[in-house]
């Protein structure tokens, strides 16, 4: 996998690096970009074989809120069956390995996990590269986490896993510190298998009976933004672990996305910020959403559309001015230092840095900030 293979003609700076389930995970946990869900009971292989979505690069294929109860069995077996597919197009060399996206299987509960992981054919494995937890929390971590080694012990693969928190544990206030370190805790024991944690803000809005519209973006809600900075607290430390921005609920594929060619060449923060139209309602709240997402501290998002696919992707892409001092940063013993637009400390701004250089492997570096536009492609 590549990122920003939807538009194989754009000159970066610097191109990102090509990855898969078995690059060193301290740079596989920045290149889940747009994580894009859908039920397991859609059969996908063909779309993964056409190449349907270049900008595809990780996907989950779920058993829970995407399906229903009565049809995970159902769903069950079409995955098995997508995956034979791809294993079968690979074997007789029409499809490269290194085309077929990330792959993970949201289950449904920690019996569930169990089921289908002994339905696996050990054949299959190299085509999986992990498993999402929903509703992860300190009761049933423990359980989730422990089959996870013994799968990996069984199957000789590195698979990883994605807990999502996002149950009312988290959500509550009286309990969602105590909860939050019991759950890092759990994970730090296994620490070299999680590869990403997720975050529920559906759920969380649930909680509180709200729901973002679509001229707002998750921070605005002050209840659910709350328990988002808690988790940002607790496991961004120190660049612990990656955490990834919630699923933005709206999409609009009309003509005038496909006309990105024509969209003005505009400093893209600034004019998303100032809430000028660039592309629409839609799209245009996706983006400001990410430029909060990348102030605060996630990396990627989760997506459930393939219209987002292409701007999630797109706009982790470093500019070259973040990396000059991204690169000055950590190439520099100490002190403060000019850069490209202000001061550098040196150490305070290093985690900061290793994150860009990060990203700058994953999504590659662009000349400024205008560039998003082009990068996005026509």
């Amino acid at each position: 996998m590549k990122h920003h293979q939807y538009n194989p003609n754009y000159q970066f700076v610097i191109p990102p690096v090509e990855f898969n389930k078995y690059t060193d995970r301290s740079l596989l946990q920045y290149c889940l970009g747009a994580t894009m869900y859908m039920p397991g009971t859609k059969d996908f292989a063909q779309a993964i074989i056409e190449k349907k979505y270049p900008g595809l690069t990780s996907m989950v294929m779920c058993f829970e809120d995407a399906c229903k109860e009565e049809d995970v069995p159902v769903a069950e077996q079409n995955c098995l069956k997508v995956l034979e597919s791809l294993r079968q197009k690979v074997e007789g060399g029409e499809l490269a390995y290194e085309n077929i996206p990330l792959i993970f299987f949201r289950v449904r509960s920690v019996d569930q996990f169990k089921h289908f992981a002994k339905m696996l054919p050990i054949e299959s494995v190299p085509f999986i590269t992990g498993f999402n937890f929903p509703k992860f929390n300190s009761i049933n971590a423990a359980a989730y986490m422990d089959h996870l080694v013994d799968l990996n012990e069984r199957a000789g693969e590195v698979l990883y896993g994605m807990p999502i928190i996002e149950d009312a544990r988290v959500a509550y206030k009286e309990s969602r510190l105590e909860e939050l370190i019991a759950i890092k805790r759990v994970l730090d024991h296994n620490k070299e298998l999680v590869l990403n944690v997720r975050v529920g803000g559906t759920d969380f809005s649930s909680c509180f009976g709200v729901r973002r519209g679509i001229n707002y973006t998750i921070y605005d809600i002050m209840t659910v933004s709350n328990c988002l900075m808690d988790i940002l607290n607790v496991f961004t430390r120190n660049n612990d672990y990656t955490v990834s921005g919630p699923v933005w609920e709206y999409f609009r594929a009309n003509k005038r996305m496909k006309g990105l060619a024509e969209l003005p060449k505009v400093d893209l923060q600034q004019t998303l910020m100032k809430r000028k139209a660039i592309v629409n309602d839609a799209v245009d709240g996706l983006m400001r959403e990410l430029v909060l997402d990348q102030a605060n501290g996630f990396m990627g998002k989760t997506c459930i559309h393939p219209s987002h696919l292409n701007y999630i992707n797109g706009m982790l892409a470093v500019t070259k001015d973040e990396y000059d001092d991204a690169y000055q940063i950590i190439h520099t013993s100490g002190g403060v230092i000019k850069g490209t637009k202000g001061m550098n400390e040196i150490g305070p701004h290093k985690n900061w840095a290793e994150r860009i250089m990060m990203r700058s492997k994953a999504y590659g570096v662009i000349k400024n900030d205008a560039e998003y536009i082009n990068l996005f492609g026509a």
